[in-house]
């Protein structure tokens, strides 16, 4: 976007009096092209790939760090740039040598282990970011994908570096499964895992990324407010303020912000007040779960989360909240109960007890939502209505 453009978004959202002029710029499931402060750590992480300049596969590396570190968003905006510099994801990587030949090609792709449930996902996923071909999305098998990825990397010259990324969250193939699936094309393929932990047997590089401190996390928000916020629309001390609270997780900062941004569109204001920032701060749960990860979730499971964040399930027994959101679907009772229980199994609701009656049966539980409410029912909308969940 030029500058140009920018002065004329920001003109119209002022004479509209929107507050929110870029939603993308505000989502915390969206990526920026270069991640703020987080140079050092991107240098780190060149160094462990540096054989790749050499024509070689480097070791298998780990990127690891705290909730809201911006792990995910490092390795995305580097391979990115790596694919980028050197002709974009499905083109080949390679310069001409002295000796007029060209070095071996080298694909960088990023699989998020949040939508690769299944060998048949994964293998889409990888074929994607390798091959400009369309990659069917039913009507072949796993076999069949298994066998064009390779035939794609069948060259000694052809490799690719793969980063799984979320690969410790549940419900997500493990390192160790990727690793045998992968074992067909071990020769030609170098994997990055992502996440909070190192997989157990570790035996390449680690890159520590450390929590944000106060200030870059205030260069984070300010980042993006200045561009998805209309001018003036967010005091610089409620910047400082949203930081501190947010204490090192810029996934808490962002779903925070945009949630506020999202209640001051609603209440029709020109301005995010403390009001809205209380009310958002206060969606977003202590230690929760990225909203990435609901989102993620089918359609059908989407549909009865948001149905949970818009009706008052305090104090109220599983049974009687799955019985009203059923009310307001198509399900049954009984499948809402069963997909509560097992999103309370996933992490993404949690169950919490209630208070018996004092007749010995079986003590009643309620359960809450783990991630931000607000982005979530406003990302899922936009999910639905736009085919773009945002990741």
């Amino acid at each position: 976007m030029d500058l140009g453009e920018r002065i004329a978004r920001r003109r119209s959202a002022r004479q509209n009096g929107r507050v929110i002029v870029d939603r993308d710029y505000l989502s915390p499931v969206v990526h920026r092209p270069e991640p703020v402060g987080r140079g050092p750590v991107l240098e780190q992480l060149l160094d462990a790939l540096e054989p790749v300049f050499d024509g070689e596969l480097p070791p298998p590396v780990a990127v690891v760090g705290p909730p809201g570190s911006g792990t995910s968003a490092i390795v995305t905006a580097l391979f990115d740039a790596l694919n980028d510099q050197f002709g974009g994801s499905n083109r080949a990587i390679g310069t001409t040598t002295r000796a007029g030949s060209a070095d071996p090609v080298t694909w960088f792709v990023v699989v998020d282990g949040r939508q690769v449930e299944s060998p048949f996902a994964f293998y889409r996923a990888v074929l994607d970011g390798i091959s400009s071909d369309r990659i069917p999305e039913s009507g072949v098998g796993t076999e069949e994908l298994r066998e064009r990825l390779c035939d794609r990397l069948a060259r000694p010259d052809r490799r690719a570096v793969v980063a799984i990324d979320h690969h410790d969250e549940p419900e997500t193939l493990g390192a160790d499964r990727i690793r045998e699936l992968l074992e067909p094309v071990a020769d030609s393929v170098a994997t990055v895992t992502v996440g909070q932990r190192e997989p157990a047997d570790q035996q390449g590089p680690t890159v520590t990324v450390p929590a944000y401190r106060d200030h870059e996390l205030v260069d984070v928000i300010t980042d993006r407010a200045s561009n998805g916020l209309a001018a003036g629309a967010l005091d610089h001390g409620d910047v400082r303020d949203l930081a501190a609270w947010a204490d090192g997780n810029a996934h808490d900062a962002l779903a925070a912000l945009f949630g506020a941004a999202i209640l001051a569109t609603e209440d029709g204001a020109d301005r995010i007040e403390p009001v809205h920032l209380e009310a958002a701060r206060a969606d977003v749960p202590a230690d929760g779960v990225h909203v990435g990860r609901p989102l993620a979730l089918p359609e059908t499971r989407q549909r009865v989360l948001v149905t949970l964040s818009g009706i008052d399930a305090a104090d109220r027994p599983i049974r009687e909240i799955a019985a009203e959101i059923a009310d307001r679907s198509s399900l049954t009772a009984g499948t809402v109960k069963r997909f509560l229980y097992e999103l309370a199994d996933e992490g993404i609701i949690e169950r919490v007890p209630l208070p018996t009656d004092g007749t010995g049966g079986r003590q009643p539980s309620t359960v809450e939502p783990r991630f931000p409410t607000i982005a979530f029912r406003s990302l899922t909308a936009t999910a639905v209505t736009d085919g773009d969940g945002g990741t």
